[in-house]
């Protein structure tokens, strides 16, 4: 798959009665299309994917297939138990998204070849493409992503552990696998603050949850990083992501409860975070809009 432009992660927006909010949805969707996004990746991690019942995901992915209307590739989460990652990969190509991003397994641990296996059958499910998140419980060696770069369902490859020795091993043995059409991706929390480095071992695209909170900034970031303008993309580094980044690290799962917060203090009435992720205080809310206002301001 092609991917130009900044990967946005939607939201889920819930109603008053904690149900997906499927016209809130398609309006935080359709107002950040006008800001380019390079791929559009519902119900996966800033959408709660681990709080979603499977038909809660079809829901997400139909509802972000219909209002992308084919603009850019919408590419679905799935993962968890193995018969919920099924399910939801055949309901996201029923749905008529054009890849899979392949969460980690429920809980346990396993070798890595169970962890391809995993992979595999989960790919199996559907038509659909698989693109692996290397993270959390469902870390793979370069010889395992070697062999499943074989398979030519499995597109791509984010990381979301941070060890970027083991990302360029792995980068390097996708290449040996002969596969120059593999998407590599960081993954990491705020991935703005890690990407210089991601790039340095051939890994160009990145994942932006702030870019559904303040597409704006997150814009002007990209641009002065695509651009190669260092004093540019350090300035927005500075003014706003180390803020951003030091209130994210205050309270466990707020890489998702700050984007919902900033999208309700713009305006958007996204609902809450599910259990167990919890919202920021007052105070933490407050700051979070100095830190947007900061944000806005190098513009």
């Amino acid at each position: 798959m092609n991917f130009n432009g900044i990967l946005f992660f939607p939201v889920t927006p819930f109603d008053a009665q904690d149900r997906v909010d499927t016209d809130l949805l398609s309006t935080h969707i359709s107002s950040r299309l006008e800001h380019s996004p390079g791929g559009i990746f519902p119900a996966c991690g800033t959408g709660e994917f681990h709080a979603l019942s499977a038909d809660e995901v079809g829901t997400v992915v139909r509802t972000a297939v219909t209002t992308v209307s084919g603009a850019v590739p919408v590419v679905a989460g799935a993962g968890g138990p193995l018969g919920h990652a099924r399910q939801v990969a055949q309901s996201a190509a029923d749905a008529g998204a054009g890849a899979l991003l392949v969460l980690p397994p429920y809980l346990v641990g396993g070798t890595q070849e169970g962890l391809v296996t995993y992979i595999e059958t989960v790919a199996a499910a559907s038509t659909l493409p698989v693109i692996v998140y290397h993270r959390a419980n469902a870390q793979f060696t370069p010889g395992s992503m070697r062999r499943l770069a074989e398979n030519p369902k499995v597109v791509g490859f984010k990381d979301g552990t941070g060890d970027i020795g083991a990302a360029q091993l792995i980068v390097r043995a996708i290449a040996a696998a002969g596969r120059d059409d593999f998407s590599l991706f960081n993954g990491l929390l705020t991935a703005e603050l890690t990407q210089a480095a991601y790039r340095g071992i051939g890994i160009p695209l990145y994942s932006s949850a702030a870019f559904a909170m303040i597409p704006e900034v997150a814009n002007a970031y990209y641009r002065a990083y695509i651009d190669g303008d260092e004093a540019r993309r350090l300035e927005i580094l500075d003014a706003f992501y180390t803020p951003l980044v030091a209130l994210r690290d205050e309270t466990p799962g707020f890489g998702v409860s700050l984007i919902k917060a900033g999208l309700r203090l713009g305006g958007l009435p996204v609902g809450s975070v599910r259990a167990p992720l919890v919202d920021p205080t007052a105070d933490q809310e407050r700051r979070l809009a100095e830190i947007l206002e900061a944000g806005r301001a190098l513009l």
